[in-house]
Order: C-alpha cells, then sequence, then structure tokens
C-alpha cells in the first residue's frame, strides 16, 4: 500500500516587511514517519513549523497537513495535530494534571480523566501530578508540555526543539517515547533540532538554510555525502587516505591491499552528521 503524506508544502514563502523567512520552500512528509528539521538558528525552522499549523498565514505557495489548509481549516486540523512550542505553553499555577486535564477539555477528549492518567503515565509525569508547574524543572515542564501534546490522541505531532537544554537521560526518554508513538499509534511526527544525535534518530531529515530547504534525505544517504579517513596500519607505519563515504568506497579502497598477512590493523573515522551539514550548509554558502 502506497504511503500517504501526512505533510506537502509548495512554494511556500513567508515575508516580514521586506525580510524573507521562508522562500519556496518544498517539502513531503511521509505518514507515520518521525521527521527532523535541521538548521541553524535563524534559519526559520520555527517559522516554518508555525506555518504548518496555521499559526501563521503565507505571503506566498501551497501548505497541506493531514489533507488540510492549515489558515483555512484550522479548527478541522487542530483537533488532529498536536503542537509542543519550544518555550512550554503552561499555566504555572495549575498542578501538571490539571494543566493536561485543560488542554483536553478545550479538545473534548472523551472519559477524560482516563486519558490523562495515562497520559501523565507515558510521560512519566504521574509521581508529580498533583503539584504546580512552577515547582517543575525546564525538563519537567517539557514533559508536562509534551503530555499537554498528546492528550487528544492527534495524527500529527510537531515538536520544536522538544529537548534543548535538558539533560542526556531525560532526551533517550523523549526519544523512546516517540519512536513509540509512530511505532504503535502511525502518528506522524515533525521535530525541528539543531542536535544532529538526534537528527541520527530520525527516519528523514531536512535542512534548512536562511529559509530554504537545500537537502531531504534519510540521514544515512545525507551521511555519503561526507568521507571517511582510512588508516592502515602496514610494516610498522601507517597509511592514512580519504575516501568517500559510500560502503562501495570502503570495498574498492580495502580490494587494494587485499588484507595481507602484513595489515595489522585498519581503522576507519567517518565524518559525523554534523560534518556534512556544516559542509553542506557551507557549500551552499559559497555559491
Amino acid at each position: 500500500m502506497d504511503v500517504m503524506d501526512a505533510i506537502k508544502v509548495e512554494g511556500l514563502v513567508k515575508r516580514y516587511g521586506k525580510f524573507e523567512a521562508l522562500g519556496g520552500v518544498n517539502l513531503d512528509v511521509p505518514e507515520g514517519s518521525v521527521f527532523g528539521l535541521v538548521g541553524p538558528n535563524g534559519a526559520g525552522k520555527t517559522t516554518l513549523i508555525k506555518a504548518l499549523v496555521g499559526s501563521l498565514r503565507p505571503t506566498a505557495g501551497s501548505v497541506r497537513v493531514l489533507g488540510l489548509d492549515p489558515v483555512k481549516n484550522r479548527a478541522e486540523l487542530r483537533r488532529s495535530i498536536g503542537y509542543m512550542p519550544q518555550s512550554p505553553a503552561l499555566y504555572d499555577d495549575l498542578s501538571a494534571r490539571d494543566n493536561v486535564r485543560f488542554f483536553g477539555a478545550a479538545h473534548r477528549v472523551g472519559e477524560l480523566s482516563k486519558k490523562v492518567a495515562e497520559i501523565l503515565e507515558f510521560t512519566e509525569l504521574s509521581d508529580r501530578a498533583k503539584d504546580p508547574v512552577h515547582t517543575f524543572s525546564g525538563g519537567m515542564k517539557r514533559r508536562v508540555s509534551l503530555a499537554c501534546a498528546l492528550v487528544h490522541e492527534p495524527r500529527m505531532l510537531f515538536l520544536d526543539e522538544p529537548t534543548a537544554a535538558v539533560d542526556p537521560q531525560l532526551r533517550n526518554r523523549f526519544w523512546r517515547q516517540f519512536r513509540e508513538l509512530a511505532r504503535n499509534s502511525g502518528s506522524t511526527l515533525f521535530i525541528s533540532t539543531h542536535l544532529m544525535d538526534e537528527a541520527m534518530l530520525c527516519d528523514r531529515i531536512a535542512i534548512l538554510r536562511r529559509g530554504k530547504i537545500i537537502a531531504s534525505e534519510t540521514p544515512r544517504r545525507i551521511l555519503e555525502n561526507g568521507g571517511v579517513r582510512l588508516t592502515v596500519e602496514k610494516n610498522g607505519g601507517n597509511v592514512e587516505r580519504r575516501i568517500g563515504g559510500h560502503p562501495e568506497d570502503l570495498a574498492h579502497a580495502l580490494r587494494s591491499y587485499g588484507l595481507a598477512d602484513d595489515v595489522e590493523a585498519i581503522s576507519v573515522e567517518a565524518d559525523s552528521l554534523e560534518d556534512v551539514v556544516l559542509a553542506i550548509i557551507g557549500e551552499e554558502e559559497r555559491r
């Protein structure tokens, strides 16, 4: 069965006066995938997400999310999407449970008490459910924000820098939850991040630079744009070579050695995704 697109963007432009925040973005996001949007600060990531959730009106271009126009069909679309903004939008004087209950009631969630309890357990907040949010750390507030975005079981979830400034343990916990959502409920996740180790966990990523998509592929395919430093220890010395990032490049390089007895060790150091993304951005800037 063909996979449908949860997001379809064609020629999206957003201008603020003379400043062009988005300059003709084209993007397809398959249903049920975890999609990453990466790029430096100021690249337009938050602007793009706001256009996708209907929080701003594009200057030009076409946007479809779950087949709907986010501006014209805003009320209908809001029932099917969840949005976790970069800065948690919570009521500090309310408890975690009451925050989640408030958002659930706004979405008219059935069996609300049961659903709130399930979401608090899923986000591992049950032990602090009665505590007011103003007593929470930044990481805990992000968990409450995620719970609020999930309470109505959205088909599409937008997460704007969801793990910024959180500790590695919480980040790993978030990503286990993200993958579980995509795997078990078939939800589509659209995640904005500047962390390349997180981008590696996505099914596909798009690189945004100055309001334009300059690459959109799987992390593995993007890595193939980088290179590998091959070091061979032979006869007591080291031979270093720089080769391409494709698997066949390594096979070709090793074939010339024949893995003879005097080849004592081989080490391979591939460019990281961050190296490759920075190189792609740098190459684009030089054009």
